[in-house]
């Protein structure tokens, strides 16, 4: 009994699982011969426009293998932003810290994942206490355990030896998460710290990627469980302004989305949306008035890998079908083909749990991989959901509801009982789960069934909190109302 005591005073629940995490992750993107996670051709955007090129006479690997080593411009940079986004605020403090330490001409891709690393493991810390706190049961160990399953799983680590934005997008995600949740659970004396927390995360989340702007609104429903905090009746206009901030940031990253990437968007809307599913695509153009011998562009990619029947940026599709329709054309079109567009969705639903990319390798070259071959370390969280989860977007949206209802519960009756934590949880969840369901939406009409794994991202990541917040509040017998220690030691 008293080892057990020491044992949980030395390592508790959050600790072990940013130890766990830390070793799982560091050997995987750290240790030779590393991982990560090719180039799909999407690397160009955090790049060039932060001075970061393609190393002169070495072979560049698209697809099949990862690319340790790049250049670092010394001089005058050309290239400007692709996007509004906030991963340059990453990139240049990896380039920072690299050059500080390593070289100041040749970028090593472990940089890029040392920053990824260090707020990823920050944020597992943070969640972690927030699904644990206050209860000092050993049940909470099973619960950092849990966590550690989930997203210590390396599908999502994979990211970090690459220039996605996902690494940042799930630390941020965590870390939001984790600051409403430990707020409704009143683990620190100020509230200050944790809103600006919130209110940060939230802004760096929606900014660091185009299909991320839908979700500020999301993001606006989790922040209206703030305005029933007590005795904040003072700060709900900075509250109100903040929730302004959000919006005018997920407007400004759709506002500023740049030409050559919305080219790229069109075209696979197109190709991977419109023409997919659908048994006569021929007829279905001729009825949309597009000329049928674009047909023979389905499911073909803006980058294709091998042979293309048709030059994706060449003047002749800009000029012939890119200005055919847009975004209004291709919403009346679902609303006209909804089989199809269900299909589509049931698609996307099938891929929601697929978290590792299968688009491109995971080993550099030469360390006796075969090109294109994906990790299996540490895998099982994702192997196991991306198997067994319903496949069907009509299954999603019963399980968005039945949540809804269970968390309604305990919004009720903490609401009734003047406690704030069913109430914060109840918009928490509720916001989650609007991202959910209207993600996979988004990106179908934005984007087809094209790099679904990276489109709808925010998708596992919400259900799989939501998944954790769940097992937690049911152990320690939280899930209809405020904790009470009396309740939990029952």
């Amino acid at each position: 009994m008293i080892a057990a005591t020491k044992f949980e005073r030395l390592m508790p629940p959050p600790l072990l699982a940013t130890l766990l995490c830390a070793i799982l992750a560091g050997v995987l993107i750290f240790v030779p011969p590393i991982n990560g996670l090719a180039d799909n051709g999407d690397y160009y955007r955090a790049m060039y426009s932060n001075g970061i090129y393609k190393l002169l006479g070495t072979h560049y690997n698209y697809f099949d293998f990862v690319t340790q080593k790049y250049g670092l411009m010394k001089y005058y940079n050309e290239y400007s932003s692709v996007n509004f986004s906030s991963q340059p605020l990453f990139v240049k403090l990896a380039i920072g810290l690299n050059k500080l330490f390593y070289s100041k001409t040749v970028f090593d891709i472990r940089f890029m994942g040392l920053v990824n690393y260090v707020f990823y493991l920050g944020s597992i810390y943070l969640v972690t206490d927030a699904f644990t706190y206050p209860a000092k049961r050993w049940r909470n160990y099973l619960i950092a355990l849990l966590v550690v399953f989930v997203f210590g799983d390396s599908s999502f680590t994979l990211y970090f030896n690459s220039f996605f934005a996902e690494p940042q997008m799930l630390s941020m995600t965590l870390y939001s998460f984790a600051a409403i949740l430990l707020l409704a659970r009143h683990r620190y004396r100020h509230r200050w710290p944790l809103i600006i927390l919130f209110g940060v995360s939230t802004v760096l989340l929606i900014s660091s990627k185009s299909q991320n702007a839908p979700i500020a609104l999301s993001y606006i429903v989790v922040a209206m469980g703030l305005l029933f905090l007590p005795n904040f009746k003072s700060q709900r206009l900075y509250l109100i302004v903040g929730m302004g901030l959000l919006l005018i940031t997920g407007g400004l990253t759709y506002k500023l989305i740049g030409s050559s990437f919305t080219q790229i968007n069109t075209y696979q809307t197109f190709s991977h949306g419109v023409l997919t599913q659908t048994d006569d695509p021929s007829k279905t153009l001729r009825q949309n008035g597009i000329d049928e011998q674009y047909a023979l562009m389905k499911s073909q990619d803006y980058y294709a890998k091998q042979f293309a029947t048709i030059n994706a940026s060449g003047k002749y599709v800009q000029k012939n079908l890119l200005t055919k329709y847009d975004f209004v054309w291709v919403v009346k079109y679902y609303m006209t083909h909804l089989k199809q567009f269900g299909r589509l969705l049931d698609l996307a639903s099938a891929d929601v749990m697929i978290t590792q990319v299968k688009a491109v390798g995971d080993y550099l070259p030469n360390v006796g991989a075969k090109a294109g071959q994906q990790v299996t370390f540490f895998t099982g969280f994702s192997s196991i959901a991306g198997a067994f989860f319903p496949q069907k977007f009509a299954f999603n949206c019963l399980l968005a509801v039945a949540l809804v209802m269970v968390y309604a519960v305990g919004f009720y009756n903490d609401l009734k009982q003047h406690q704030i934590e069913g109430v914060l949880r109840f918009f928490l969840v509720l916001g989650l789960l609007s991202m959910f369901i209207f993600v996979p939406i988004i990106s179908i009409v934005g984007d087809g069934d094209a790099d679904l794994a990276k489109h709808i991202f925010m998708v596992p990541v919400s259900i799989d909190l939501i998944f954790i917040l769940f097992v937690s509040d049911i152990l320690n017998h939280r899930l209809w109302h405020a904790y009470d220690e009396g309740q939990a030691t029952k």
